[in-house]
């Protein structure tokens, strides 16, 4: 098969074919028909998450993807040759108590494809205990439109609507105004908050606005802070950073009211460079409430593709161009200056 191999960090990935994986009786083999190109590819890229792929090369990244089941194991009984299904990147075991209790995405031998083992820049990629944590992709939703919902719009839609426990009415202000960060605009928006999208970068901000965003700052031109205090009479209700720098996390907290509420979606790298200094008196003195959020469980699935039948959430949207795999170098690369807007998907597995 064809794949994108990186086999040094920080070079250009490898167009060439490769063996196809393999599954075991528990899991299948899906045929990829439309992968993301996601800023974790980046970060993975770059060697900055060595514990994600045990810093192990040559490595195929790619966990944004969708496609059809084209091989099944023996004790696979929920799904069949054909399927049509999207694979979130967090697959849980299924069995121990966090995937039992519908919290799969905090399983203790989590897999995530693309990071633990190769995943889909290529033709195909092995799924492990599939019963457990494939999901049947609607026949009426593109797999170019629905790339996203196995990282993006599912990692936004957890941290958003199960985390976050946005409230109509609610101002929210998302830094970052990548895959993520847009997705989570869309989301909050359908939802009924206020959102506030910040970014460095006027094209990426007109698309936020056009997923929703009632209120949009570019951080370069004027203090977020400030103007997100002067929008909202003293500060945002919750708060979202979805990209993982220091500049964004710091200026998220304190863009909260007190009592607010922040969520941290976007990751920073491993090790000391990814220790990030806060101010723990204001959030003491502030009541500020500072949680986590990683990917989502299987379960939730449900809901957000209710919310995608009812055309409130349309993720589409969010893609604004379709690459072949030999492209996606380009594709890294302008991640590198954030010279992106929208997301990218390849389409074309064959060149």
């Amino acid at each position: 098969m064809k794949a994108a191999v990186v086999e040094h960090y920080k070079e250009p990935l490898i167009v060439e074919n490769v063996t196809e994986p393999t599954h075991d009786q528990d899991g299948v083999l899906v045929e990829v028909k439309a992968c993301g190109v996601c800023r974790s590819d980046w970060h993975g890229w770059q060697g900055e998450w060595p514990g994600f792929t045990g810093d192990s090369l040559p490595h195929i990244f790619g966990h944004e993807f969708v496609g059809e089941i084209s091989e099944i194991g023996s004790n696979v009984s929920r799904y069949h040759i054909g399927d049509r299904v999207i694979v979130p990147f967090t697959l849980g075991c299924g069995h121990c108590g966090y995937c039992r209790s519908g919290h799969s995405n905090l399983c203790p031998d989590v897999s995530m494809p693309g990071f633990n083992y190769n995943g889909g820049f290529a033709q195909y990629v092995a799924v492990p205990d599939a019963d457990a944590n494939l999901v049947k992709l609607p026949d009426t939703v593109a797999f170019t439109d629905a790339a996203g919902m196995g990282c993006r719009l599912m990692t936004a839609y957890h941290g958003v609507v199960e985390v976050d426990r946005i409230h109509p009415g609610d101002w929210l202000v998302v830094y970052g105004a990548g895959g993520v960060g847009l997705s989570a605009t869309h989301i909050a928006t359908s939802a009924g908050a206020n959102v506030i999208t910040v970014d460095i970068a006027d094209d990426k901000l007109e698309l936020a606005r056009k997923v929703g965003a009632v209120e949009t700052i570019n951080s370069r031109e004027t203090n977020p802070v400030e103007a997100v205090r002067e929008l909202t009479g003293g500060g945002a209700d919750k708060s979202i950073d979805a990209l993982g720098i220091p500049d964004t996390l710091h200026d998220a907290v304190n863009s909260l009211r007190s009592g607010g509420v922040h969520i941290q979606i976007g990751m920073t790298p491993e090790g000391p460079a990814g220790d990030v200094p806060l101010t723990i008196n204001d959030i003491v003195a502030k009541e500020i409430d500072f949680r986590g959020s990683f990917g989502m469980p299987a379960v939730e699935f449900r809901y957000l593709l209710n919310q995608v039948a009812a055309g409130k959430l349309q993720p589409g949207q969010l893609v604004t161009k379709t690459i072949a795999l030999q492209d996606v170098n380009d594709a890294l690369n302008a991640m590198s200056t954030y010279n992106t807007v929208g997301t990218s998907v390849i389409t074309d597995f064959t060149h």
